[in-house]
């Protein structure tokens, strides 16, 4: 019945401002805009396939976390460029100051962070191939490769 998930929503302080982040930062589109109660849908990627919508709350802003599904080579080569380049300071889960992307060894999967003008945690990730290892935590990217040649 589930094949996956279409959309989600968060708060946003200024729709305006948030309008202009996710189009003109991270190159969303503009699918709706209602300024009646006011509401902004947001395209994801080509075609019509993913939606995020962006409720203007003028107080009491409740930051929220989500994904988006990028490519395993984008993330590594791209993904600390491509933030900062839009003054955005990209952060690993475990903040501990380095900006690269880590592993979630329980999934597999490489992930960076950064936060948009509300405080949202947003998040690039792919899956990646290979078998689920929890009991290594959460892992530098080399070391992730250096444990997948371990028998």
């Amino acid at each position: 019945m589930i094949k996956g998930l279409y959309e989600t929503h968060i708060q946003v302080s200024n729709l305006e401002k948030s309008i202009q982040f996710y189009t003109e930062v991270l190159d969303l589109k503009l699918a709706h805009l209602d300024e009646t109660r006011p509401i902004a849908f947001l395209w994801i990627g080509d075609g019509k396939g993913f939606m995020l919508g962006l409720w203007e709350q003028k107080e009491n802003i409740q930051p929220r976390h989500f994904a988006f599904s990028c490519e395993q080579e984008d993330i590594l080569n791209y993904s600390e460029e491509y933030l900062k380049s839009r003054n955005l300071k990209p952060y690993n889960f475990l903040k501990d100051g380095m900006s690269q992307p880590m592993v979630f060894a329980w999934m597999p999967a490489l992930a960076i962070y950064f936060n948009d003008p509300d405080g949202n945690q947003l998040e690039f990730i792919s899956i990646l191939e290979g078998k689920s290892k929890p009991e290594l935590g959460v892992i530098s990217y080399e070391e992730w490769i250096s444990k997948q040649h371990e028998n």
